[in-house]
């Protein structure tokens, strides 16, 4: 019998990717039992949702971000009975029909209870949307991942993630206070604490929008930061690496961050960059900021 696999996905105002996202899910070589889609956008695509039968659509009057969107869709997946449940944003897609079939051969090979495809850019599969580092230096080269053939205990969180379902029970699902960019971070984090056997294969593979442009280097390949277009992006990404350093008393990536982000605005007289990374930063650290972002008190 085919193992039970439940989709967990969020969508958010992409009812084109949306479309384009669940007729490749229809189209896996693995079957599907359900697609969990829990749909935050501005404009509801229950439409797009309804010429799929197997969808499970949740309407949310209020942006979740993808962390909730991500914890509402995994505990509708997890309610369904479903082994396994793999995790999708609606601007992924799985790169063959076969994806999901081989995720689910290489878990029982490695004995994993979760597993993570590489994440290649659309239009360049030769290149990773979200850089590994290898031999101490980053990289964006796809070659260069697959010599490992296996990442153990490192993965992109949440696109094209395949995880048992008991998982959630040893870890939970992921904290809605963090809302978008660091959820799956922490996520990962939990995996590690909870010895949860996990990794990053080379043999499947999903395309998600590239962040090529976030990636500053520093100090060259060894020492880099992440600079999000948008203030709206900036400001969790650094709000929520200053909260996981002070929830995990993560020390090096503190010297790294401060480091980094002095490193990377003072030379270029970016003081006013530099000011927006330290008041959400230095909210995080002080367990401070969460909420939506028009309403914070620091």
């Amino acid at each position: 019998m085919p193992v039970p696999v439940a989709v967990a996905a969020v969508t958010f105002d992409r009812p084109r990717e949306l479309a384009v996202l669940l007729d490749a899910i229809q189209a896996q070589s693995a079957p599907v039992q359900a697609v969990c889609l829990v749909d935050s956008g501005t404009v509801p695509a229950r439409e797009v949702a309804a010429k799929h039968p197997a969808v499970d659509y949740v309407r949310s009057e209020a942006n979740l971000g993808g962390a909730g969107g991500f914890a509402l869709a995994i505990l509708k997946a997890v309610a369904s009975g479903a082994e396994w449940v793999w995790i999708m944003d609606d601007d992924a897609e799985p790169t063959d029909p076969s994806c999901l079939e081989t995720l689910l051969r290489e878990a029982e090979a490695r004995n994993l209870d979760a597993v993570v495809p590489l994440v290649l850019a659309p239009g360049q599969p030769d290149k990773l949307s979200f850089f590994f580092r290898i031999d101490g230096k980053v990289t964006h080269d796809r070659a260069e991942v697959e010599k490992a053939g296996f990442l153990p205990d490192v993965g992109h969180f949440f696109n094209g993630a395949l995880i048992r379902s008991d998982v959630f029970f040893k870890v939970g699902v992921p904290d809605i206070r963090l809302f978008i960019r660091g959820d799956e971070v922490d996520f990962m984090i939990r995996l590690r604490k909870a010895g949860v056997r996990f990794g990053t294969v080379a043999t499947a593979s999903i395309s998600h929008p590239h962040a090529f442009s976030e990636t500053k280097h520093v100090f060259g390949a060894r020492w880099h930061v992440i600079v999000p277009e948008g203030a709206f992006k900036r400001y969790f990404y650094y709000r929520n690496r200053g909260y996981l350093i002070r929830r995990y008393r993560r020390v090096k990536s503190l010297v790294a961050d401060v480091g980094g982000y002095l490193g990377y605005f003072l030379p270029r007289g970016d003081f006013r960059g530099l000011a927006e990374w330290f008041r959400a930063f230095s909210a995080g650290l002080r367990g401070k900021g969460f909420g939506p972002l028009d309403q914070q008190k620091f």
